[in-house]
């Protein structure tokens, strides 16, 4: 049977103890409608909870919260239990709830995400550089345990981690930026770059993945924004009421703003649908963005560093990349898929980014 997450938003007056006098009420009633719970989590502070429990359907579960307290989930996602564990540390009760009378939890499901990208421009082909990858993703997953996070993904250049403080989560990412500064952009011109966004949230929103909003723009935050260590405003907010309004360097931390936020995501959310078209105009970002010229490249070169057309350029190139290594397409074909005119253009592209010719990439 699918395992599901729900999302209750509580009203102020609702504390710990009636939301597990509710969870009771729950495991009495639960199997009249086919369902299972496993746990809970319950933030006093934002009125939130979150229930974990196998169920033939959504509907099912609706049911059954419906029969047992009348409190009916204004969220519901499909999860896969393990995945879920990796992010809040947990699928079964605390311990510390274990074989008590009302089994309180009152544990938020709140996270902080840190998405971290390692690019190498010279591909894996140099063994000095494969060697100072192997080194740099060591002291990645070390780091992140060390501050107590959990990692959720490692893809080799790419890692997905969840914090459960703000705190843990800056000194982190600020530990990681200083290993790769000391012992690779500082020592070897290596082309290797590294690019770390962190955004936080809860489990279950309007959208059918899990932390799906708060791992999109630590994402695009990590990939588009100017600096190597880039944070939400909320991340912001949250440090320094955990450090007693003591403020992010921000000479080493790059802090966006909400409307920079807002910029960014209506940003990608056009580029995601429009990148691959081959008559794509920087004008169509304006129109779409509500800005004039003028209005978007100062906007985007505020956020990115980029002109609007190195932008578009430079994003049709990553994707290229991606197709590059899949090695499925020949060059003129991947130069149209990703928005090029001709194949030539895309070659002279490709070499002035890289320094190296697709062709060349490719053996």
């Amino acid at each position: 049977m699918p395992i599901y997450l729900d999302r209750h938003d509580m009203p102020d007056e609702i504390t710990a103890e009636h939301v597990a006098e509710m969870h009771q009420m729950d495991l009495k009633v639960q199997h009249e409608f086919g369902c299972r719970g496993f746990t809970y989590w319950f933030d006093d502070k934002k009125k939130l909870g979150f229930c974990l429990i196998e169920a033939p359907d959504k509907g099912s579960i609706k049911k059954m919260h419906d029969h047992a307290h009348g409190g009916v989930p204004s969220e519901i996602i499909e999860v896969d239990a393990t995945f879920l564990e990796t992010f809040l540390g947990r699928i079964v009760d605390p311990e510390k709830a274990m074989n008590t009378k009302l089994n309180i939890i009152n544990e938020p499901a709140f996270r902080i995400l840190m998405v971290i990208n390692v690019k190498d421009s010279l591909f894996g082909k140099n063994k000095i550089n494969n060697a100072l990858l192997s080194n740099l993703n060591k002291s990645i997953c070390k780091t992140t345990k060390r501050f107590e996070g959990r990692i959720v993904k490692n893809e080799s250049k790419s890692f997905l981690s969840s914090f459960l403080t703000v705190s843990n989560a800056i000194m982190a990412a600020l530990e990681i930026q200083r290993h790769y500064k000391k012992h690779i952009e500082d020592k070897i011109n290596s082309g290797i770059s590294l690019n770390i966004g962190l955004n936080s949230g809860v489990p279950v929103t309007d959208k059918e993945g899990i932390f799906e909003d708060t791992i999109s723009l630590a994402e695009r935050m990590c990939d588009v924004a100017r600096g190597v260590i880039v944070v939400s405003s909320e991340v912001n907010d949250l440090y320094e009421i955990e450090n007693l309004n003591s403020s992010i360097d921000k000479e080493m931390i790059n802090i966006l703003n909400p409307t920079e936020e807002k910029f960014l995501n209506h940003l990608m959310d056009f580029t995601e649908k429009t990148w691959d078209k081959t008559n794509l105009k920087v004008d169509d970002f304006g129109k779409y963005l509500g800005l004039s010229k003028s209005q978007l490249y100062r906007k985007l070169k505020s956020l990115t560093g980029k002109s609007p057309n190195t932008f578009i350029k430079e994003y049709r190139l990553n994707k290229a990349i991606t197709l590059l290594n899949k090695n499925e397409n020949n060059i003129s074909e991947i130069a149209f898929e990703t928005g090029f005119n001709s194949p030539s253009y895309f070659s002279k592209c490709f070499l002035e980014t890289y320094g190296i010719l697709p062709s060349n990439y490719l053996k």
